[in-house]
């Protein structure tokens, strides 16, 4: 799966999905550092990526047609959790379905949209 992380992802998911022959591109260290949501947006479409965010913002664009959106959406958020919600949802989902599917991890739920562009 091509994936982009958002910066407020955890080093450790970051290489533990690169393990799992991801493609990940992570943005720190670029001068992608620092970017807005919509850059962040027009980024991943441009790529056909599935972003992986905690930013509740990027919920917005679940009807548009996208490649997959994770956002992790915790009380108390630390790396450990965050990197438990998305291996979880990385996971349940093979690759092949995440195209257009929006998946928002809770503490103990989760929710899941597909937007079926077809």
């Amino acid at each position: 799966m091509n994936v982009l992380v958002d910066e407020n992802i955890p080093n450790v998911t970051v290489a533990a999905l690169r393990a799992l022959n991801h493609d990940v591109l992570d943005i720190r260290g670029t001068d992608r550092e620092g970017s807005d949501d919509e850059a962040l947006w027009t980024l991943v479409q441009e790529e056909s990526r599935t972003l992986v965010t905690t930013d509740k913002g990027f919920v917005g664009h679940r009807s548009e047609d996208h490649a997959g959106l994770l956002v992790v959406r915790l009380r108390q958020p630390n790396e450990e959790r965050i990197h438990s919600r998305i291996m979880a949802a990385v996971a349940q989902f093979p690759q092949d379905e995440w195209r257009g599917l929006t998946v928002v991890m809770r503490d103990t739920v989760q929710s899941v949209t597909r937007n079926d562009t077809d």
